[in-house]
C-alpha cells in the first residue's frame, strides 16, 4: 500500500503520471491538497522522494523484464537455433547463451575473459554469437569479415584476434589478421559482400529491435535478458535458472 501511495505522490508532484486514469480520479482541490501534504512531508523527511523514485524505477525494471521475456519467447528458435549462427562452447549444450555484441565495443571486449571462464567451468553451455554492428562503419566491416571467415572455419580465430586488438577495425587490419591466421584473404574479401552474410547481419539487427536491445553487449539465457557487461556470478545464476 505504501509503495502505491509513494508512486502516486511522486507522479503527481512531477506532473508526469504514467497512470492517467489514476491521476484523473482526483479533483483539482484534492490534487492540490495531496501535493501540499507531500511537500510538507518532504521538508520533514527528504528520503521519501528517494524511496518513491526507487519504487518507480523498480516498477519500470519489472515492466521491461516482463516485456523482454515475452519477446524472447515469441522469437523462439529464431533467436537460439538460426542455422549457421556462429557457436562456441559445447554445440550440443543443454543451456544456450546468446550474446549480441559489436566487435569494436569496449564492454564486449571486457567480457571476453568472463565468457572464457564461464565456458571453461561449465561444459554444458552453448554460446551463440549474434554480430550486432552498431558503432559505425568499422563495426559493420568487422561483422562482415567475421561471418565471411566463418565460411573458412575461422570465425572464432578472427573473432579473438579482432576483439583483443586495437579498437579500430578497417580493411588493412582485417587483411593482416586473417592472413596471420592462415585464412584466404581474397576469398574472405569476396565473401564479405555475399548476400547470406549481409542477410545474417540484417536479421540480427531486426531481432535486436524486436528485443529492444539498446546497446552491446546483451546476453540472453532462457527467457531472461541481461544488458551490458555483467558479472560471472550473474551469468552463472542465469544458467542455473535456465536449467530448472
Amino acid at each position: 500500500m505504501m509503495k502505491r501511495l509513494l508512486t502516486c505522490f511522486v507522479a503527481l508532484l512531477l506532473a508526469a503520471s504514467p497512470w492517467p486514469a489514476l491521476a484523473a480520479g482526483f479533483t483539482p482541490q484534492q490534487r492540490t491538497e495531496i501535493v501540499d501534504v507531500l511537500r510538507d512531508a518532504l521538508k520533514r523527511d527528504p528520503s521519501i522522494l528517494r524511496d518513491a523514485i526507487a519504487v518507480l524505477q523498480e516498477d519500470d525494471t519489472k515492466q521491461a523484464d516482463t516485456a523482454a521475456s515475452a519477446a524472447i519467447r515469441a522469437l523462439g528458435p529464431a533467436l537460439t537455433e538460426t542455422p549457421g549462427d556462429p557457436v562456441a562452447g559445447n554445440p550440443n549444450g543443454h543451456v544456450t547463451l546468446v550474446e549480441f555484441y559489436d566487435v569494436r565495443c569496449p564492454y564486449c571486449r571486457r567480457m571476453l575473459p568472463t565468457l572464457a571462464t564461464l565456458l571453461a567451468q561449465d561444459h554444458d553451455i552453448r554460446l551463440v554469437y549474434k554480430d550486432l554492428p552498431v558503432l559505425g562503419p568499422g563495426s559493420v566491416l568487422g561483422a562482415r569479415a567475421l561471418l565471411a571467415a566463418q565460411k573458412q572455419g575461422g570465425y572464432q580465430r578472427l573473432h579473438d584476434a579482432l576483439m583483443t586488438g586495437g579498437p579500430d577495425v578497417n580493411e588493412d587490419i582485417i587483411r593482416t589478421a586473417s592472413t596471420k591466421l592462415g585464412l584466404n584473404w581474397e576469398k574472405l574479401k569476396a565473401d564479405m559482400t555475399a548476400p547470406d552474410v549481409l542477410a545474417r547481419i540484417a536479421n540480427n539487427l531486426a531481432i535486436s529491435r524486436k528485443l529492444e536491445i539498446q546497446g552491446t553487449p546483451a546476453y540472453i539465457v532462457g527467457d531472461h535478458m541481461m544488458p551490458g557487461a555483467v558479472d560471472l556470478a550473474d551469468l552463472q545464476a542465469a544458467v542455473v535458472a535456465a536449467r530448472r
